[in-house]
C-alpha cells in the first residue's frame, strides 16, 4: 500500500508516545506510523496492545543514538515526518545519572536530526513536505515566583472559578519567548536538544517545530511519576513520599489533550515556530496529593481520610523549582486548541484506569522498578 505519509514517532511505547501513536494509527489509516522505541524501563509494548496488529502500524526496536540505524529506518520506510518524543524525563534520575540524560536527550536528538538531514536532502523533493517535530518541556524555562494575587486562595480550599484557579499562584507564566534557564540535568539536556533542533532549521533549512508542555497525567504513565506512584502506594498502603512541604506548584494536562495538541500542531503549526501546551491548571503538590487520596479512597470504598496518614515528608530534591506555569494562549488563539477535561474529571478517569488495570501496574512495578524505588526513597 502506498501511504500518504510515513511518520516516525520516537519513544512511541512510552507514556505520552503511546497515546500519540494510538491517536495517529486510528485517526489516519492512510498514514504509516513507525514506532521507534528502545524499550528501556519506561517503554512498554503493552501500552499499545490495541493497535499492534493494525495494518498501518510498524514497531522497530532501536536506540535513537544509533545514527546508522536511524538513517536505515528512514530509508526503509521513506519517512517524511518525525515526531520526536523519546527522552529520559525523570528529574530524580537525571540528578543521579546526568550522563545518560545527555546521551539520550542531546546526542539522540542530534542523531535523528543528522539522519533526517542526510535522507531528506537525498530525496527528489528535498525538504519539501518534510517535518521534524520535537517535543520538549516547560522545565527548560526555569522557575516562576509563587506570588498569588491578594484575595485568591488555593483552588483546593475554595470554589474558585477556572479563571481564579489559573491565577491562584501568580500572574507570571512561561511564554514562547521566555528565556531558557534550566536548573536540573534533565531540563539542561532538553534545553540543549531544543537548541539543536532550531539550529538545524537555521543552518540547513530543515522544517522543524518545537513544543514545550506542562506536566502530563493519565493512563500508561510509568509509576515513578507522582500521580501513578501515589495511586499505587495508596492501594498497597505504602508511604506517600512528599518532597519538602509539598509547596511546589505544577500545571497539569491530561495526556490525551496533549496528544490532540501534537496532532493539530503537526498538521497546522507554522514551521520554525514554538508552541507552549498547558492546562491552565496549577496545583500545589500537597493539594494534588490530597485530591488523589480522596479519589482513590472513595473508589476503593475506604472511609474518607483513610490514607491521609500515609503522607511522609522527605528531604527536598536538589534544585527543586518552585513553580511552573505555561501560557498556551498562542496555541488556543492560532490553532483553536484547548484542554477538553477539567482536572477533577481527568483525575477521576485516571484513578479509575489504574485501579482497573492492576495487571499492567503489577507487571511494570516488579524487578528493576523496585530497586529504583528503594534507591530513590528509602532512608530519605
Amino acid at each position: 500500500m502506498n501511504y500518504r505519509k510515513n511518520i516516525m514517532i520516537t519513544g512511541g511505547a512510552g507514556f505520552i508516545g503511546s497515546h500519540v501513536v494510538r491517536l495517529f494509527v486510528n485517526k489516519y489509516p492512510d498514514y504509516r506510523i513507525v514506532n521507534i522505541d528502545k524499550l528501556t524501563y519506561a517503554g512498554n509494548l503493552a501500552n499499545l496492545k490495541d493497535v499492534e496488529n493494525m495494518p498501518n502500524y510498524v514497531f522497530v526496536k532501536a536506540d535513537i543514538c544509533d545514527f546508522d540505524r536511524m538513517l536505515e529506518v528512514m530509508k526503509e520506510y521513506d519517512v517524511d515526518g518525525i515526531i520526536h518524543l523519546a527522552a529520559e524525563s525523570h528529574v530524580d534520575r537525571s540528578i543521579k545519572d546526568p550522563f545518560t540524560f545527555a546521551r539520550t536527550n542531546v546526542m539522540g536528538t542530534l542523531s535523528l536530526l543528522q539522519a533526517a538531514k542526510i535522507y531528506w536532502e537525498s530525496t527528489p523533493g528535498g525538504y519539501n513536505g518534510k517535518l521534524f517535530y520535537h517535543i520538549s518541556t516547560d522545565e527548560v524555562y526555569g522557575a516562576l515566583e509563587l506570588t498569588a494575587p491578594e484575595g485568591i486562595q488555593s483552588p483546593f480550599t475554595t470554589t474558585a472559578s477556572s479563571a481564579e484557579h489559573h491565577l491562584a499562584f501568580g500572574t507570571e507564566f512561561f511564554l514562547e519567548e521566555t528565556k531558557y534557564n534550566p536548573h536540573s540535568p534533565y531540563s539542561a539536556s532538553k534545553a540543549s536538544s531544543d537548541h539543536f533542533v532550531r539550529a538545524y532549521h537555521d543552518t540547513y533549512g530543515m522544517p522543524t517545530l518545537v513544543t514545550n508542555c506542562s506536566n502530563n497525567y493519565g493512563p500508561y504513565q510509568f509509576p515513578e511519576k507522582l500521580i501513578p506512584l501515589f495511586i499505587n502506594n495508596i492501594r498497597h498502603r505504602k508511604p506517600l513520599p512528599v518532597y519538602g512541604k509539598g509547596e511546589n506548584v505544577r500545571d497539569w494536562l491530561f495526556v490525551e489533550d496533549h496528544a490532540r495538541a501534537i496532532d493539530l500542531i503537526f498538521h497546522k503549526g507554522r514551521v520554525a515556530d514554538t508552541y507552549n501546551i498547558g492546562g491552565f491548571n496549577e496545583w500545589k503538590n500537597i493539594d494534588l496529593i490530597r485530591v488523589i487520596i480522596r479519589t482513590v479512597d472513595r473508589l476503593l470504598g475506604n472511609p474518607e481520610g483513610h490514607s491521609d496518614s500515609l503522607i511522609t515528608y522527605v528531604t527536598d530534591r536538589a534544585g527543586h523549582d518552585l513553580r511552573y506555569a505555561i501560557d498556551s494562549r498562542k496555541l488556543q488563539r492560532e490553532l483553536g486548541w484547548e484542554p477538553s477535561l477539567q482536572f477533577e474529571e481527568g483525575i477521576e478517569k485516571t484513578v479509575k484506569w489504574y485501579l482497573d488495570n492492576q495487571e499492567w501496574m503489577d507487571y511494570i512495578t516488579s524487578g528493576e522498578y523496585e530497586k529504583y524505588y528503594d534507591d530513590m526513597y528509602s532512608g530519605r
